[in-house]
């Protein structure tokens, strides 16, 4: 199958991926459907065929897929029910919402509906311009399918499996959510309900995080939902990771 590299000379997360799909567009005109996978990803021998065949079954707008993870590190099997591993559905059918473009597809009516750059560049170095994506097209009225069987495998090496990873993780799911709460928040009246709702995460992340440690007998698993909460308060006064900011710039 040919196949086309590119390089976008912009620094961040979604510059790239709105490269990705702007070149895609316009390279395949005739294309009605697009699919995405991360590079550290391997698809199942039948899973475009089963996004696809789900996207014109249902004639949903997106459809997601699992990302299933491989640990090099078998010890850290139990993991795959953190948050981080664990993929957002588990049966197949319509869904709300996706989070991650790591297995999706997307209709090209999607992208004319959408403004333009599709995925926001104020998640450029933050991430989850995809979840911020994924939000506008529900707000937008547009319809999310669960393809369970169309699966992808993700390899996760031990540098994403310690504690100081699923923290930032953590921090990060929090400030991604401030971000996408504050866009819809456009009233003061609404902005003041979001900061009740983030100081009362807070005391609610704990009373989670104790029904977690009973539950999945795991202190990383329970601990995520206070990151969660600790990520957003942060946010809120301009203190949050940003991964996808290279330290140096390589020529």
């Amino acid at each position: 199958m040919p196949g086309l590299c590119i390089v976008e000379p912009h620094q961040g997360n979604c510059h790239a991926i709105n490269a990705a799909f702007e070149t895609a567009l316009a390279m395949f005109p005739a294309a009605t459907k697009l699919l995405m996978i991360d590079d550290d990803e391997i698809a199942s021998p039948d899973w475009l065929e089963r996004m696809v065949g789900a996207a014109e079954a249902t004639g949903a707008d997106l459809v997601g897929g699992p990302v299933l993870p491989e640990f090099d590190d078998e010890l850290k099997r139990g993991l795959r029910r953190h948050p981080a591993f664990r993929p957002a559905y588990d049966e197949s059918g319509p869904v709300p919402v996706i989070y991650g473009c790591g297995n999706c597809l997307i209709t090209r009516a999607v992208f004319e509906r959408l403004a333009d750059p599709a995925f926001d560049l104020k998640f450029n170095f933050l991430g989850g311009g995809d979840t911020d994506f994924f939000v506008r097209c529900r707000q937008a009225g547009m319809r999310f399918h669960w393809a369970a069987d169309a699966v992808i495998t993700e390899t996760v090496p031990q540098s994403r499996t310690n504690p100081r990873w699923l923290v930032v993780r953590g921090l990060r799911v929090g400030a991604i959510n401030y971000h996408i709460e504050v866009k819809a928040a456009r009233t003061t009246v609404a902005r003041a309900r979001l900061l009740a709702k983030m100081l009362a995460m807070l005391p609610l992340s704990l009373v989670r995080a104790g029904r977690l440690v009973v539950t999945e007998h795991k202190a990383l698993i329970a601990l995520h939902p206070m990151t969660v909460a600790v990520g957003s308060a942060l946010a809120a006064v301009g203190i949050e990771p940003q991964p996808y900011k290279a330290s140096k710039i390589v020529p």
